[in-house]
């Protein structure tokens, strides 16, 4: 099979590798495409990482059923996620499910830009649904990015009657105004690009505007008191310092990024109340429910999806994505 390989920092080279083998429980399924994540960019620009096959957000048709395998069959559209936790650890009793040693282990083999995939017996039990006729494949994919954005919202305590910041109106950003709007808040977008912008007001913010305005806008929608959540897709430190100015006395800030290093305002933490957390994946329960979100289309997915390139362009892809010329690409790998 064809495999885009990630062979050094910044380096993706088109192999050929063996068809995983699979066992009891497991399946086989043949790659139709998979979203290009920001999590993949860092992992590809990461020094001292072996080589390897990335992609996590697939879809495709089961190819073989391993033994004992009875909900699913060759021939079924799927999409899977790559990370399952335990779900009975003191992690997992706590909700704290990406903290779960087997969650953090978990995988698939190899990855999603590769024309086969081997889906591990935990993933077909909890992270693999079929896909209904009339889904997109690109709109199945958002599944597990989605899932992620549930979990921050609940995280981060967005509902009725907040206002909420959300820094950054790309893919993500435009999940996130979707499910702070069905929670009941008021939103404001940020972003430089202005057709990030009007998308986020299309996907229901009630203000999408440039960062130097967001104070301007979150004061006309919470009567001067800012935001009391602000959720930061965008990780430079100058823009997390800049979101403490922006949400209100007692409000939150969540982090919805891993990049960027700086000193956090420990006083203003103390003396304003302001509460600070972080979500970076999602649970089993939350990939159901953003599966079903995205198969009823209460979610809208189709305009995040930008760009669509053959998996021999995955290269391509990267520099669109990190050019900020793309809000998601979604790679072809097999017809």
């Amino acid at each position: 099979m064809k495999a885009a390989v990630h062979t050094a920092p910044g380096v993706i080279r088109l192999e050929e590798r063996p068809v995983p083998a699979i066992g009891r429980g497991e399946l086989l399924v043949r790659v139709r495409g998979c979203g290009l994540c920001g999590s993949d960019l860092a992992k590809l620009r990461a020094a001292g990482r072996p080589p390897g096959v990335l992609g996590h957000e697939v879809v495709g048709d089961v190819a073989e059923a391993g033994a004992g395998v009875t909900a699913f069959r060759a021939g079924d559209r799927v999409v899977v996620a790559h990370h399952v936790p335990c779900l009975a650890c003191h992690y997992c009793r706590r909700g704290s499910t990406s903290a779960c040693r087997a969650f953090r282990e978990s995988n698939l083999d190899p990855g999603g830009f590769a024309e086969y995939v081997r889906v591990p017996p935990e993933n077909v039990r909890h992270a693999t649904f079929r896909v209904p006729a009339g889904v997109p494949d690109a709109g199945a994919a958002f599944t597990e990015p989605l899932a992620c954005c549930l979990r921050a919202i609940r995280r981060s305590g967005v509902g009725p009657d907040d206002t909420v910041l959300v820094v950054g109106a790309g893919a993500i950003g435009g999940l996130l105004v979707q499910l702070a709007t069905r929670a009941g808040a008021r939103v404001v977008a940020t972003d430089l690009l202005g057709p990030r912008r009007a998308l986020a007001r299309a996907l229901g913010a009630d203000a999408a505007v440039e960062p130097e305005r967001a104070r301007e806008a979150l004061d006309r929608l919470s009567d001067g008191r800012g935001a009391d959540c602000a959720i930061l897709t965008v990780g430079a430190p100058p823009v997390v310092r800049q979101a403490f100015g922006w949400v209100r006395d007692g409000g939150a800030v969540h982090l919805f990024v891993g990049e960027g290093e700086g000193s956090l305002p420990v006083g203003e933490l103390y003396h304003r109340e302001l509460t600070l957390t972080a979500t970076y994946s999602s649970s089993p329960a939350d990939l159901a429910e953003a599966f079903e979100l995205v198969s009823t289309g209460a979610i809208r997915v189709a305009e995040l999806c930008s760009h669509r390139l053959p998996l021999e362009r995955l290269e391509d892809a990267v520099r669109l994505a990190e050019r900020h010329e793309a809000l998601k690409v979604y790679v072809e790998v097999s017809g």
